[in-house]
């Protein structure tokens, strides 16, 4: 059986100054991305400083780095007021992530719910993928198809919507709307 996980691998020295200079950004691209996960998923406080091969130095925080280094600039041991308000800032992200999770959770029922009504649309309509399709990707016969089917549609809903109003106290609209008179109702494979 193997072994899936990470393998152990030796360490040296990248040769050439290009190469290092090529690693050092990649590198310090990700040690910048992984502390700032640690920060997100632990609401801790960190710093990083790290200087490339031609001594520039690049730094990242959380809060930032200039804050963190700050605390530690009273050797190690911060006061009172800087320990509440770390500990109000680390309570307002806690709060701001539980209000992001619930936002994510109510849009990710709200999807599934969209999901089942498309589903079951789907399998109301099955072999008609061709009219949901996009224009561009259907064929001439499939594009008659598809306009006979939306002119049997409009002549369908203006009968209906003339039907309703004529049922209510508008008995002129059917005649204004047509009745359905100026779109015939065909069978979308008759089409020309």
């Amino acid at each position: 059986m193997m072994n899936m996980g990470w393998k152990k691998t030796q360490k040296k020295m990248t040769q050439g100054a290009n190469a290092r200079l090529v690693s050092f950004s990649k590198r310090r691209s990700g040690l910048f991305k992984k502390a700032s996960e640690l920060c997100t998923l632990r609401v801790v406080e960190t710093a990083n400083i790290i200087f490339s091969p031609g001594g520039k130095a690049f730094s990242s925080g959380h809060p930032s780095a200039e804050d963190v280094i700050n605390m530690l600039g009273h050797h190690g041991k911060p006061d009172a007021a800087t320990l509440l308000e770390a500990q109000a800032h680390q309570e307002r992200v806690l709060c701001d992530l539980k209000k992001q999770y619930s936002d994510l959770l109510k849009q990710l029922e709200a999807e599934k719910k969209r999901a089942e009504k498309l589903e079951q649309m789907g399998m109301e309509c099955q072999g008609c993928s061709w009219f949901y399709a996009p224009i561009d990707e259907l064929s001439l016969e499939e594009l008659k198809l598809k306009s006979a089917a939306m002119v049997e549609l409009k002549g369908k809903v203006l009968k209906e919507l003339a039907e309703r109003l004529a049922q209510g106290s508008a008995p002129s609209v059917a005649a204004n709307s047509g009745g359905g008179s100026d779109f015939p109702v065909s069978d979308p494979k008759a089409a020309p």
